[in-house]
Order: structure tokens, then sequence, then C-alpha cells
């Protein structure tokens, strides 16, 4: 299996929680997280380099601060070639 378990939110409360994931096969972060508003993704848009709408399959996903540590983590656990 190439998905491995880094954490998840240290203050989860065992109801849908952000959580992250790494894929060694392709070094990608798999990022489970709390949807943005429509306010909050209208902002992201209208900041985005091709201002152009989030296209279907994407969206703005919002993971607490509290969870830098654990994307960290799991950077290191891809090693230093993924940049």
């Amino acid at each position: 299996m190439t998905i491995h378990f880094v954490g998840i939110d240290p203050e989860t409360d065992e109801d849908g929680c952000p959580t992250v994931w790494v894929d060694r096969s392709t070094s990608d972060l798999l990022i489970q997280g709390y949807e943005a508003d429509e306010r909050t993704s209208a902002q992201c848009e209208a900041l985005s380099p091709a201002r152009a709408p989030i296209p279907p399959g994407e969206g703005i996903i919002r993971v607490p601060a509290r969870m830098v540590s654990i994307i960290r983590k799991a950077c290191d656990e891809l090693g230093p070639g993924v940049r």
C-alpha cells in the first residue's frame, strides 16, 4: 500500500476531522479538511493568478493552523527529493 497515515487534528472530536496522509508512490499529500465557505472560496478565486473559477473536482480546503507540524511531518516523510 502506498498511502501512509501521518496525523489527525490533535483537537479531534472523532466526527470527521482534518487528517493528513502521504502517497509514497507519487509523493502527493492527501489532506482532509473543512470545506471553505462561499465567501472564502470567492476571495481565493479573486486572488488566483488565473482569476478563474475553481474547476469541478477541486475545492478550497481549510486546515487548522494547529496541524502545521503534521503537514511538515508529511513533507519530511517524502524526503529531500520532493520540492
